[in-house]
C-alpha cells in the first residue's frame, strides 16, 4: 500500500476542495494522510477516516527565518514518514514542499496549482516577489520527479511558456469536480418570487469582487430593480487582499447586501437562489462556486477571466463582464433579473454543461489515470 500525503498550508482548503482526491485514492488502495496546519477542519479530516499531521506554516508570513523553519519541518516529517508520492495544493506549499521533497528522497511529487493565485496577481507585493520566487519554482518543477497539475488549460500554457513546467509532465485537470446529486436544482422547481435571490458566495477579498458586487447591487436597488442581494462567505485574514472588517460591516448597516457569513450546506443556499454571481479579478482555476450553481440550475454572472470562461458560455448558460466593471455587472444582472424565462434556459443549459463535462466521476478518472502513470494506484 503506497503512502500519499496531500499537503497544503490550509486545513479548509483541503477539507473543502481535495476531500474527494483524498477519497478516490484511498479507494485504489492508497494510504492517504493529510498534512496542513492546525485549524477547525482538522477534526472533520480525521472524521473522514484520514490520519493528520502538523505542518506549522502561516499561509501570509513572509519572514525569512519562520520560511526557512517551516521548510526544514517539512522536510523532516517527510524523512520520518518516507511517502511514496506527495501532493502539494497551491502555490506556497508547492514551493517549499519541492524544496522538502528533493532534501527527503521522495519519489513523486505532484504540484496541484488551484489557480495562480496572488503571486500572479498585479499586486507591488506580489511583483517584488516573483523575481526572487520563479527561478526558484522552475529549476525545482524541471527535476524528473515532479508532476505539476493546472485546474484549466490557460494556467497550464502560462506556465509552460515561460519554462516554469515541461510540457510532457504539466496537465490540466478541473479541480475534483462536482457531485451532480448534491448539487442539483430543486426537485419541484424554482417558486415565483418578486424579489429573486443573487447570490454571491467565497471568501471576502478585494479581488474576489466583494465591492464590485455591492455597487453594483446598490445601482440596482436605486433604480428600483426587485432582487435580494446575498453574500455568502467570510474574510480570509490569511490573504493580504482580505476586506476589512469594518468595511464589511459598514455594508451590513446600509442593508442593500445581506451578508450571510459561513454556510456549511452550499447547495441547500443555491436551491434558494436565481442567479449565481463571481466578479473575481482573482488569478482563478476554475472557480468551485460557478460550477456549483450551474450544477443546481442557475444562470451565471461571470467576469471574463480565464478560469471563469471555462464555466461560462456566453448568451448560453450566463454572462461575462470584464473585470472591475461596476456598470456591466449591474446590467448584466438588471438583464437576468428581468427575464425569468432567459433565467430558466440559461440555468438548464449549464446544468447539461456540469453533468456532461465536470461531473466528479469524470474529473476523478483524470486522478486515477495520472496516479496510476506515476505507479501510485
Amino acid at each position: 500500500m503506497a503512502k500519499v500525503a496531500l499537503v497544503t498550508h490550509w486545513d479548509w482548503f483541503l477539507y473543502h476542495y481535495r476531500l474527494p482526491l483524498a477519497e478516490l485514492l484511498r479507494e485504489h488502495g492508497a494510504d492517504v494522510t493529510c498534512v496542513t496546519p492546525d485549524g477547525p477542519y482538522v477534526a472533520k479530516l480525521r472524521a473522514a477516516g484520514f490520519r493528520w499531521l502538523r505542518w506549522p506554516v502561516v499561509r501570509r508570513s513572509l519572514n525569512p527565518l519562520r520560511e526557512a523553519v517551516a521548510v526544514s519541518r517539512l522536510a523532516a516529517l517527510y524523512r520520518r514518514e518516507r511517502f511514496a508520492a506527495v501532493q502539494h495544493v497551491t502555490i506556497k506549499p508547492a514551493l517549499y514542499g519541492s524544496i522538502a521533497a528533493r532534501r527527503a528522497r521522495i519519489p513523486v511529487t505532484v504540484n496541484n496549482f488551484a489557480g495562480l493565485g496572488f503571486l500572479f496577481s498585479d499586486s507591488r507585493m506580489a511583483a517584488l516577489l516573483r523575481p526572487a520566487v520563479l527561478p526558484v519554482l522552475r529549476t525545482l518543477s524541471h527535476r524528473p520527479s515532479v508532476y505539476t497539475v493546472f485546474e484549466n488549460p490557460y494556467d497550464r500554457q502560462h506556465f509552460v511558456r515561460r519554462g516554469l513546467a515541461p510540457p510532457d509532465r504539466a496537465t490540466a485537470i478541473i479541480g475534483t469536480g462536482i457531485d451532480t446529486e448534491q448539487f442539483a436544482p430543486s426537485p419541484n422547481g424554482r417558486a415565483p418570487d418578486d424579489a429573486p435571490v443573487v447570490l454571491m458566495a467565497g471568501r471576502l477579498l478585494v479581488n474576489k469582487g466583494v465591492r464590485e458586487f455591492v455597487q453594483a447591487a446598490q445601482r440596482l436597488r436605486a433604480r428600483g430593480v426587485p432582487a435580494r442581494f446575498w453574500v455568502a462567505g467570510v474574510p480570509d485574514r490569511g490573504s493580504p487582499t482580505c476586506i476589512p472588517e469594518d468595511e464589511i460591516e459598514a455594508w451590513r448597516r446600509e442593508g442593500t447586501v445581506e451578508f450571510l457569513g459561513h454556510q456549511e450546506d452550499v447547495a441547500a443556499l443555491l436551491r434558494q437562489a436565481a442567479i449565481g454571481v463571481l466578479p473575481t479579478s482573482y488569478q482563478e482555476g476554475v472557480p468551485r462556486f460557478l460550477l456549483e450553481a450551474a450544477a443546481t440550475g442557475l444562470p451565471l454572472v461571470a467576469t471574463d477571466v480565464e478560469g471563469c470562461r471555462m464555466v461560462v458560455r456566453p448568451g448560453v448558460n450566463g454572462l461575462l463582464v470584464p473585470p472591475k466593471d461596476v456598470a456591466a455587472l449591474a446590467e448584466a444582472l438588471a438583464h437576468l433579473l428581468g427575464d425569468a424565462d432567459l433565467r430558466a434556459r440559461l440555468g438548464r443549459a449549464g446544468r447539461d454543461l456540469v453533468v456532461r463535462e465536470y461531473a466528479e466521476e469524470r474529473v476523478m478518472a483524470r486522478y486515477v489515470a495520472l496516479y496510476r502513470h506515476l505507479g501510485i494506484i
